[in-house]
């Protein structure tokens, strides 16, 4: 009788903990999506006012505002990421807004590049993959945790490559560094999303931290999502 109790009560603790990690996966792509829609709207609407895309760009190159959008995102992620412990959740959640709409600011520019059709139909690839390698790190019973190291060292490798590569400007290595980036941050997402599926699995719902957890676990999803496509816009967007 007491192994049945136990049995019931470890039954009810594995649902319970699934249940969690349900609604809190839900909350990381709700929050995802919304960034991701912000920086649609921002962008498309940056590149189609020309008073606003001259505050960006001029006739003899980028503005000074255009470079303050341009890097102004890496100082975000830089602070949400050291600053998690000690930022409010309305601080947070302003700082994350706000990077998304830098982002579509920054965007904007791939609409003077490449053909709209194009950004479309690469948006609509990147969509489906991430979307099926999302499914695959929530519904895998392998463990992506080593998997997921060997893809953070790729990003690293990647980061270190295109600053090379600014100076050596090799079409050749633009190529090679754009398949690489596919793949590893194809692959990040499933480890990223089973990481969360984890997070998930152990949070206390409603509280101010695991809102907070929800956030910073939206902006992992969406960086992916972004490098991902665009990685594969340079394979698949048409130049102008």
């Amino acid at each position: 009788m007491y192994q049945d109790d136990k049995e019931t009560i470890l039954y009810s603790d594995r649902v319970e903990s699934q249940g969690m990690a349900r609604t809190f996966i839900a909350n990381v792509f709700a929050w995802m999506f919304m960034a991701l829609l912000l920086t649609a709207v921002t962008s498309v609407y940056f590149a189609t006012n020309e008073s606003f895309l001259r505050m960006l760009v001029s006739t003899t190159g980028m503005t000074t505002l255009g470079y303050v959008v341009l890097f102004a995102p890496f100082g975000l992620v830089m602070a949400m990421s050291m600053g998690f412990q000690r930022l409010s959740l309305p601080v947070l959640t302003l700082l994350f807004l706000a990077y998304a709409v830098l982002m579509g600011m920054s965007l904007s520019f791939i609409f003077l590049m490449y053909s709209l059709g194009s950004i479309f139909l690469t948006f609509g690839i990147t969509a489906g993959m991430f979307g099926i390698m999302a499914i695959m790190g929530y519904t895998t019973k392998t463990d992506l945790t080593k998997f997921g190291s060997l893809m953070i060292m790729g990003v690293i490798g990647i980061v270190i490559a295109s600053i090379v590569n600014m100076f050596m400007q090799s079409s050749t290595m633009d190529y090679i560094i754009s398949f690489i980036g596919v793949l590893v941050f194809t692959g990040l997402t499933a480890y990223d999303v089973q990481k969360l599926k984890r997070i998930g699995s152990g949070v206390e719902l409603g509280t101010a931290d695991t809102k907070k957890l929800t956030l910073m676990g939206a902006l992992t999803l969406y960086l992916d999502f972004i490098n991902l496509f665009l990685f594969l816009l340079r394979f698949f967007g048409n130049r102008k």
